[in-house]
């Protein structure tokens, strides 16, 4: 890329960075520091603009280049992730989204901890929610590895280290100094810029096919070099039965992992009552929805355009189909539209990482102090208060996300994201489904529904092509691979609901039908809601 790439984009990224920082100082001025201020922004934010938050929250750098990436090379099959991506939606709307609100305070360990004992649940339900936001994070990183390498034409490994060292300051900073309330805001502002881009670039697709969708999808089988089963299923996910049932295993994790997502459920305590949790996911669904429509003529439109060929030899992964695309609808390399286009798309998407970072370390740094931190510190001992050990829980956090996402560099963000989602469908939703409907779930059949999808889920990752076994993995010179999928969900998500089952039914400890009875008045009518 030009130097004039370069300076524009780091210009406007600049800009954004300047905005955001002082929207946190802003912020940090009023607020008086207590738990309900750190972890929820005291609870005052409309239906409307917590949708927004939601949107921003969820269209991450995987969705936006990642999704992107893996329409322009295999077509069909890398559109089913914004299809699985945006179902996703219903259950959270349907099953979670105002019982959770009206149960919990801050995080998912609340709303289990209702009717059990506390500190093992707390234990159980914090460890996995960091797991699972520490995956997330991983995934933000490379997308923004991926765009400066592209910004410095691939040389600037360096830079691309920097970056992401940036990037985890940044996230620290808001967290720490802002809180929630200053997450929010930069969530919104990012929703806004991030759908008036998108909407820029599809405008831009279709005027130049001329409004033609059947032209749009013919081209791109043409340049995609697989003619016509571009356009059908089979690509990726239709070799022999291991590529199926990859494809089953991601579907299952893409509809089932966003009602465990940590820094999602978080959302729901922004607002203040169940009926405005209930509305913020409407409005959510709305733009999230939307978007997703766009993706897939941005995808379509990449291979279209630039040819498949080129998207992959710029990134084999296909992170940087988006920016590409911008040049080329711009007025190509060189041009000055191209240019403005190309930055504008670049700065929009470091935009999206930092605010999605922001809000995934926030989450997890909840769970660290008001789960873990509060369930094993001992009496005699110095306290200190939660919300200073979630500042600190964001700093450490934020240097193992930078290190796993220097070392996991070149796979796709989108790809990560299901292993995230894979995780958090595994061990989450099985507690927090059970916990809501089931009247004879125990303590152990919580602690065991969580590490049951938990324990599977890391280790069924770690023993498959991803990380060994092959020339993508992470370790593409040994092999230790003993599991043949790439997303474990198939089998981690049944452990998950399975383990939970059996430790209920072999529990010592009978039900406690009153708290139970409580929680559910309290999950289907708020009272007693915080």
């Amino acid at each position: 890329m030009t130097g004039d790439h370069q300076t524009l984009a780091l210009v406007l990224f600049s800009v954004f960075v300047a905005v955001t920082l002082a929207i946190t100082t802003w912020v940090s001025r009023d607020r008086h520091g207590s738990a309900e201020e750190f972890y929820a922004g005291g609870r005052l934010f409309s239906p409307m603009e917590n949708g927004f938050a939601i949107a921003g929250d969820y269209m991450s750098a995987a969705s936006f280049l990642g999704i992107s990436g893996l329409i322009a090379l295999y077509g069909y099959d890398g559109m089913l992730y914004s299809v699985g991506f945006l179902v996703a939606w219903l259950v959270v709307l349907l099953l979670v989204a105002e019982l959770v609100r009206n149960c919990g305070r801050f995080t998912l360990a609340d709303v289990v901890a209702a009717r059990m004992a506390e500190r093992p649940v707390r234990i159980a339900a914090g460890t996995s929610s960091v797991a699972v936001s520490v995956l997330y994070l991983v995934a933000q990183m490379v997308g923004a590895g991926s765009l400066v390498a592209l910004l410095l034409g691939g040389t600037g490994e360096a830079a691309r280290t920097w970056t992401v060292i940036g990037v985890g300051a940044l996230m620290v900073i808001y967290v720490s100094l802002g809180g929630m309330r200053a997450t929010t805001w930069i969530q919104i502002v990012k929703a806004v810029l991030l759908m008036a881009g998108t909407v820029a670039l599809t405008v831009l697709v279709l005027v130049r096919f001329h409004g033609d969708v059947n032209s749009l999808l013919s081209t791109a089988a043409e340049r995609s070099g697989h003619g016509s089963a571009f356009l059908g299923p089979g690509l990726r996910y239709g070799g022999d039965w291991t590529a199926r049932l990859d494809f089953i295993s991601l579907g299952l994790a893409l509809v089932l992992g966003t009602a465990g997502l940590p820094h999602i459920l978080s959302r729901f305590y922004t607002v203040p009552t169940a009926r405005a949790a209930r509305r913020s996911v409407v409005w959510s669904i709305g733009l999230i929805g939307g978007f997703y429509l766009m993706t897939i003529v941005l995808g379509f439109g990449a291979a279209a355009l630039i040819g498949s060929a080129e998207v992959r030899a710029s990134s084999a992964s296909g992170n940087t189909a988006v920016p590409l695309l911008a040049l080329d609808l711009g007025g190509g390399a060189g041009s000055t539209g191209g240019t403005v286009l190309f930055a504008v798309v670049a700065a929009v998407a470091f935009a999206t990482i930092l605010a999605v970072v922001a809000g995934i370390t926030l989450a997890s740094s909840a769970s660290v102090a008001h789960d873990l931190y509060a369930s094993l510190r001992r009496p005699g001992r110095r306290q200190y208060g939660e919300v200073a050990v979630a500042r600190v829980a964001a700093a450490v956090i934020g240097a193992v996300a930078i290190g796993l996402g220097l070392l996991a560099s070149d796979l796709n963000v989108a790809f990560l994201v299901g292993l995230a989602f894979a995780v958090a469908a595994s061990a989450n939703l099985p507690v927090l489904l059970y916990s809501l409907f089931w009247r004879r779930f125990t303590t152990r059949g919580a602690v065991w529904s969580v590490y049951g999808g938990l324990v599977p889920a890391v280790l069924l990752v770690l023993l498959s092509p991803v990380v060994s076994g092959s020339p993508e993995s992470l370790f593409p010179g040994v092999d230790f691979q003993l599991f043949p999928l790439q997303n474990p969900g198939v089998v981690s998500i049944p452990l998950g609901f399975l383990a939970g089952w059996l430790g209920t039914v072999t529990s010592p400890e009978p039900p406690d039908e009153a708290r139970h009875a409580e929680t559910e008045v309290r999950a289907l009518t708020g009272a007693g809601a915080a």
